[in-house]
């Protein structure tokens, strides 16, 4: 009789652990709580679907910091050359963009989900085709402790199944589908699970302005919503050890950010759980030294304003004036060298990373110790765990994604040696 595998979670891990289990001719059957398939994946590919990423495998493990060592041998079997050749399997061409991230040739995530979707419910050649099963919340277990039970519109569900996957994500963007409910579920069950927290998110900046709230009323009328770019910003990483990286970022009503604060934003968390802020420092002007800035600073600038003279000397204006006139005192402004010392390195205080509902990913979740190598929890025999649901985290720039398909493959053969050795 054929295997039943339940996987809960139509994510890309979860997705990838149906098609590891497909392909070695396991029926599997697929639960999510949302209407369709993919949501957090198709919203991601928006601004164009970053897959992976093309640096070295060394460097590329390096991104997952303190879980580095737990995901090796998973990015091993399947890291970004994988991906980019599964991509092509399903008809989907990549290519590398400037920053080295890999893209598909059309940057959309619709057409590579649309064929990936096809693959799996058509199946063929030995390959059961997948049943999905949509609008189904998982509760959890009943009293049996295998079988699982769902909510639906119809009422609730029960479903038996010869081994499960859990692919439900972290706890960010939960209209998604992804809201964190299963961890009093597992911690139950006896697994291990790190709290959960905000990664790749942006902060609060500390209070600058007299009402004590964070960016003055100014700042926030006048350049909420506007791009830093380009700059670079120098802080710590959850080692303590100080990088330094250019990009951009955003200026929001509240603070920062976008995908270089998002770089950062694991140290900087770290710092502010243990001294309630942390700071990072911001290079306005990343293509000068700071003797050509203050070579500029020094020149004199007769009647015109100050903002005047940093423009035409130094294409200074806009959010990037407003950040210096936000941070800096009038007599620091009046101060030439002072000045250029902080055009090169202007402190932010950032005090409280944004709600976890907002990041883009989070931190946390089930502890690698209450896994086997293939995945399953050691307490409950046949119970899978994958992708965002682990505890690691990444930065963006397809380290996410490529961690989440490497995790849910492993579960999805790890569910496979363990049904064959039963």
């Amino acid at each position: 009789m054929t295997a039943v595998v339940a996987i809960v979670g139509a994510g890309p891990a979860g997705l990838m652990a149906a098609d590891t289990l497909q392909a070695g001719g396991v029926q599997v059957h697929v639960f999510d709580a949302m209407p369709s398939v993919g949501r957090k994946f198709l919203l991601a590919g928006i601004g164009g679907l970053n897959l992976t990423h093309s640096e070295p495998l060394a460097g590329f493990l390096a991104r997952y910091a303190a879980r580095e060592h737990a995901l090796a041998p998973y990015l091993h079997d399947f890291g970004p050359d994988a991906v980019r050749a599964w991509a092509g399997e399903l008809g989907m061409a990549t290519f590398v963009g400037t920053s080295g991230r890999v893209f598909p040739k059309d940057m959309k995530a619709a057409p590579l989900l649309r064929a990936w979707l096809h693959r799996l419910r058509a199946g063929g050649e030995g390959r059961p085709p997948v049943q999905f099963h949509m609008r189904h919340r998982w509760l959890g277990w009943a009293d049996d402790g295998a079988t699982l039970r769902f909510e639906r519109p119809e009422g609730e569900h029960a479903f038996a199944a010869d081994a499960t996957v859990l692919a439900l994500g972290g706890a960010s963007w939960s209209r998604l589908g992804s809201d964190g409910a299963w961890v009093p579920l597992l911690a139950a069950r006896g697994l291990a699970i790190a709290p959960l927290r905000a990664s790749n998110c942006g902060f609060d900046v500390a209070p600058t302005g007299p009402d004590r709230s964070g960016w003055s009323d100014h700042l926030r009328e006048r350049f909420a919503g506007e791009p830093v770019k380009p700059v670079a910003i120098t802080a710590a990483d959850a080692a303590g050890v100080v990088h330094r990286q250019q990009g951009e970022f955003v200026v929001t009503a509240t603070g920062i950010e976008g995908s270089l604060v998002y770089a950062f934003s694991a140290g900087l968390r770290e710092q502010v759980a243990a001294q309630g802020q942390a700071t990072l420092t911001l290079d306005l002007l990343p293509q000068h030294t700071l003797e050509q800035v203050r070579t500029e600073t020094r020149r004199p600038r007769g009647t015109r304003s100050l903002s005047t003279h940093l423009k035409s000397r130094l294409h200074l204006h806009g959010v990037k004036m407003g950040l210096l006139h936000e941070l800096l005192s009038p007599a620091q402004l009046n101060d030439p060298d002072v000045l250029a010392g902080f055009i090169k390195a202007l402190p932010v205080l950032v005090s409280a990373p944004r709600p976890i509902d907002e990041a883009i990913s989070t931190a946390g979740g089930v502890a690698f110790q209450s896994l086997d190598a293939g995945l399953m929890a050691t307490a409950v025999p046949g119970l899978f765990v994958a992708g965002e649901m682990l505890d690691w985290e990444a930065p963006t720039g397809g380290y996410l994604l490529t961690a989440c398909l490497a995790t849910g493959r492993a579960a999805g053969l790890g569910a496979a040696r363990w049904l064959r050795a039963r």
